[in-house]
């Protein structure tokens, strides 16, 4: 998400609509999204979108030669569903 775009919810919202279009429609049954933890915005992003933290993962991203640990969220077909404005889907 650019700057200029960022704050406004529409990153939750796409991941909360293809979430719920992957455990519906898509047949899944479980998802897993994972983010480094020194950006915590990626977290609320993920919280918003109906996951669940499940743990931190230790360094299990190489970045710059650096390890950084990994915070993993889940979202099961069976978790409620997060409040958000769908964003339209294309078929095709």
């Amino acid at each position: 998400m650019t700057d200029a775009a960022r704050g406004r919810g529409w990153t939750a919202a796409a991941a909360a609509t293809i979430s719920q279009w992957a455990l519906t429609t898509g047949g899944l049954e479980r998802l897993e999204l994972g983010h480094r933890v020194n950006n915590p915005a990626s977290g609320a992003v993920a919280r918003r979108a109906g996951f669940v933290k499940e743990g931190t993962e230790r360094e299990k991203f190489l970045v710059g030669g650096q390890r950084i640990d990994v915070d993993t969220y889940g979202r099961l077909r069976s978790d409620p569903l997060p409040s958000f404005d769908p964003v339209p889907m294309i078929d095709g």
